[in-house]
């Protein structure tokens, strides 16, 4: 893969970055998801964390079952307070 290739499009980052921050020492999808913001877009990381995982076990040696996962916190949307309090007659 090109140097310049984006892997994460929601944000921006390329394959270049990726690898430079694993070279760094940050070597956990978590890390990398908190450094970089990748998989917290709007594809929560369905396109991108595939691909960093790959970069991670061909950068440091680890096979792809060794490489945990990051936590998956969905986006948070608001609710009706009827919601809460079980009152079904909303209008």
């Amino acid at each position: 893969m090109e140097n310049k290739t984006i892997i994460c499009r929601c944000e921006d980052i390329t394959v270049e970055e990726i690898r430079s921050i694993i070279k760094e020492g940050f070597t956990t999808l978590e890390e990398i998801k908190r450094i970089t913001r990748c998989g917290m877009g709007p594809c929560q990381g369905k396109t991108c964390t595939p691909i960093i995982a790959r970069e991670i076990s061909r950068i440091t040696g680890k096979s792809i079952d060794e490489i945990i996962p990051s936590k998956a916190r969905p986006p948070v949307g608001g609710i009706a307070l009827g919601e809460l309090t079980g009152d079904t007659n909303e209008k």
